[in-house]
């Protein structure tokens, strides 16, 4: 499914895995998965990247988007393709990474921070943009750019989001979330990500959250 929406709709939090190893990634993203959030992302400057994104591909591509993050140079992106990834998503508003995965059928979702950026990045041909990092903006944000942007161009907050913080953002207009710390730091077990999982998913998500 290439359909960055469609994936939004079905659950709209991206688990950001900053700092996983390949010998623990599946079992985390089993986890993930089990709660409902079926987009998972690898940062680049995670150990051994493209082996934690292989892994999870082969194991959970039928059931999941699995990507790469923070990444910041297009001569990346035809190895994370290769590592079996379907999404790049980067921190900033790089058009030469978008066009990149684009050519290689990949869904892009560039950084942004300004309106001038966010339309340079719908013009390069991005599925989704994420306002980055959300702590520097505020839903006051993201609401007037909702008004001006494509209603059916997704914007995603990245940055200092837990489910504490989501609903303002949420009736601003946000598509999703991007999740990092509030899921997953080194170290966490699966045990306790499903548990940080299963409290983002109460607040996204409550009639499935509550079965």
């Amino acid at each position: 499914m290439k359909d960055l929406s469609a994936w939004l709709q079905a659950c709209p939090a991206i688990a950001i895995l900053r700092g996983v190893k390949p010998d623990e990634v599946v079992d985390i993203g089993a986890a993930l998965i089990e709660t409902g959030i079926r987009i998972i992302e690898v940062p680049l400057n995670s150990p051994d990247p493209l082996a934690s994104i292989k892994n999870l591909a082969k194991r959970y591509g039928d059931q999941a988007l699995i990507g790469a993050g923070t990444v910041v140079d297009c001569t990346m992106v035809k190895r994370i393709c290769q590592a079996g990834a379907q999404l790049v998503v980067s921190p900033h508003a790089c058009g030469d990474v978008v066009q990149k995965a684009k050519v290689l059928d990949m869904i892009a979702i560039p950084g942004f921070f300004t309106p001038t950026e966010a339309f340079a990045m719908i013009q390069a041909g991005a599925d989704g943009l994420k306002l980055f990092p959300a702590e520097a903006a505020s839903p006051a944000v993201l609401k007037s750019l909702r008004a001006v942007l494509p209603s059916t161009m997704p914007v995603i907050p990245v940055g200092s989001i837990n489910a504490d913080n989501m609903d303002p953002w949420l009736e601003a207009g946000a598509a999703g979330f991007g999740l990092g710390g509030s899921l997953y730091k080194p170290g966490f077990t699966p045990q306790k990500v499903a548990k940080r999982a299963r409290a983002v998913m109460r607040v996204i998500q409550p009639a499935q959250a509550a079965e």
